[in-house]
């Protein structure tokens, strides 16, 4: 858990700055949007096999730009 602790003349739009930047800098955004709904076994199988497919195409074309 992110905490940022306002400093004695801090403002309170630093703070809120500082905390976004922890939070993000932590991934909790983005393990957020992950765990957002439940995924099934086979929704996730798909949605790693389309990131395969996405990865080896992106490799094969920059292969071929070389």
């Amino acid at each position: 858990m992110s905490q940022v602790v306002l400093g004695e003349s801090e403002q309170l739009e630093s703070a809120l700055r500082r905390f976004k930047r922890k939070v993000s800098s932590a991934g909790i955004f983005s393990d957020m949007k992950k765990h957002r709904h439940f995924e099934t076994p086979s929704e996730k199988r798909k949605r790693k096999e389309i990131a395969r497919h996405r990865e080896h195409r992106r490799l094969r074309n920059s292969r071929r730009q070389s």
